[in-house]
């Protein structure tokens, strides 16, 4: 008799595997998840077993999981969702996300998704050690030893004795960017698969156009934000919202129109206007052959 968790989460990565085949995503990845499905189905235990013995490594070890769908599982298992499923199904809120975590109230997560552009607990454990966090919001010693606690329990790492959390093989802008601008390209060309997503859409509309593409080895999700705020500000059908699967997997990226300062009217990343400013910089002193190359925004 198959193992009912098992049963379930393997269900999850099958609905996955089922709305990237729709959306046209690279058939090797569609595979993976159906494979890491079979592959819960097979085992004699549950998965949460493995998860309380041998951690986030346990699962990466089980056949046909690797690093990125055994993060999935292990998301799962401590929150009763699927982070990757939401995406695809139009359902992601940061600001719920936020909440969730002890110590972070509405107004904060607000304030943190506003002034900070975060919007996932990898983001949020980041800014939580870097200094951000403490500065932003004026958290008391023992506040944010508690967020910082809770944000390790829950992404499944021992407390970080460091300054700051790991960013290590984090895409960089240039990369971001040119995602965002094919995402808006085949957005003007209306080439993409539309979902009908589930917040903010009370007819049922199919409306939010999808982009599954590939740079090196990480495999981009790209969509536009769904989120309360952005149909708040009309921004519905500008921000971009990037997540990713691969090497370095685990943070999500929004992509905006700048409305002030030196870049205004260009896209940035949210978080990172810094790097930002010094990639158009560098491309402004192309010679104009080359800087072609550069994203910019399509006819909308």
């Amino acid at each position: 008799m198959p193992i009912a968790l098992n049963e379930d989460i393997a269900g999850r990565l099958d609905e996955v595997a089922r709305i990237l085949a729709e959306q046209g995503a690279n058939r090797f990845r569609v595979q993976a998840y159906l494979h890491a499905a079979a592959a819960l189905r097979e085992l004699a235990r549950p998965v949460s077993d493995i998860f309380a013995t041998e951690g986030l490594e346990g699962l990466e070890k089980l056949p046909g999981v690797g690093e990125s769908i055994g993060r999935a599982i292990r998301d799962v298992l401590q929150h009763g969702k699927l982070a990757m499923l939401e995406r695809l199904r139009g359902e992601h809120d940061p600001i719920e996300l936020l909440r969730s975590v002890p110590g972070i109230g509405t107004a904060l997560a607000w304030k943190l998704y506003d002034d900070l552009g975060i919007e996932t607990l990898e983001e949020l454990e980041i800014a939580a050690h870097d200094g951000r966090l403490e500065s932003l919001a004026g958290l008391g010693a023992k506040r944010l030893a508690g967020v910082r606690d809770s944000l390790a329990h829950r992404l499944g790492r021992a407390r970080m004795s460091g300054p700051s959390a790991p960013k290590s093989e984090e895409p960089s802008v240039a990369e971001l960017l040119d995602v965002d601008g094919e995402y808006l390209r085949e957005v003007a060309k209306d080439t993409l698969k539309k979902i009908a997503p589930r917040r903010f859409n009370p007819k049922g509309e199919v409306w939010l156009p999808v982009l599954h593409t590939t740079r090196g080895h990480r495999h981009y999700t790209a969509l536009f934000s769904n989120t309360a705020r952005a149909h708040e500000l009309q921004k519905s059908r500008d921000w971009v919202v990037l997540s990713h699967e691969g090497e370095g997997a685990g943070q999500q990226y929004t992509v905006i129109t700048s409305e002030f300062g030196g870049l205004k009217g260009r896209r940035i990343v949210r978080g990172r206007e810094v790097e930002c400013g010094v990639y158009y910089r560098q491309a402004d002193e192309l010679p104009s052959n080359e800087s072609r190359l550069i994203p910019s925004l399509p006819e909308r």
